[in-house]
């Protein structure tokens, strides 16, 4: 089928959302983790993480717009401080269960069966659950104005991850790790790796660092 912008403008909105979501492909899992100036915990799944630089460390993600109470972006905004925590493939239902607009004040990690954990240097709760957790200060939030979302830009401080997972040359093999992906708005996976190639040289031939699994 070919669709034109036309054809995508008049799909039914729930229909729109699902395909042009899945469009993107396979993107990472995660949970962030906040703090409201009360105290109280947050916990929501976001698809939309993304490496920005990594000297300094800078990571992205981007926050829908506030034509509902986003309580995940408003903790942010309040604390400048939060976490980012890779789905396990073991917990995506309540990973995904998060999503649920549960009333302000309620606890996600208790509605939905996961556990917070806190570093002693770092406000914002991890999730125990998660192989892979990230503490990450606020560098820059920005509005586009193109859909009123909000770009979250955060600097990372701290990652807590199983030492045996990091190569010697400081690549983190999160499938080892079984961190999920996601693709479209709702659908899990594990994941399979194909190879890891080395730095891509013009006059030499690619170099096979490690193939798929058995």
């Amino acid at each position: 089928m070919h669709f034109n912008a036309c054809d995508i403008d008049k799909m039914d909105t729930r229909y729109r959302a699902n395909f042009i979501n899945a469009l993107s492909g396979f993107k990472s899992a995660n949970l962030i983790g906040s703090i409201n100036k009360s105290g109280q915990h947050n916990l929501a799944i976001v698809s939309s993480v993304f490496h920005i630089g990594a000297h300094p460390p800078l990571m992205g993600m981007i926050m829908r717009p506030h034509t509902v109470p986003r309580d995940t972006l408003q903790n942010i905004k309040d604390t400048g401080v939060y976490t980012i925590n890779h789905v396990n493939v073991n917990h995506v239902a309540q990973a995904h269960h998060t999503s649920a607009r549960f009333d302000e004040g309620v606890s996600e990690f208790e509605q939905v069966g996961l556990t917070p954990w806190f570093s002693p240097t770092h406000r914002a709760p991890f999730v125990a659950e998660s192989n892979i957790k990230i503490a990450l200060e606020v560098q820059d939030i920005q509005l586009l104005a193109l859909n009123q979302t909000e770009l979250v830009i955060g600097q990372v401080v701290e990652v807590i991850v199983d030492e045996t997972a990091i190569a010697v040359d400081g690549y983190i093999d999160i499938e080892q790790l079984n961190s999920a992906a996601i693709s479209g708005l709702d659908s899990y996976h594990a994941t399979s790796r194909i190879a890891r190639y080395g730095y891509a040289k013009p006059d030499e031939p690619l170099k096979i660092i490690s193939t798929i699994k058995n």
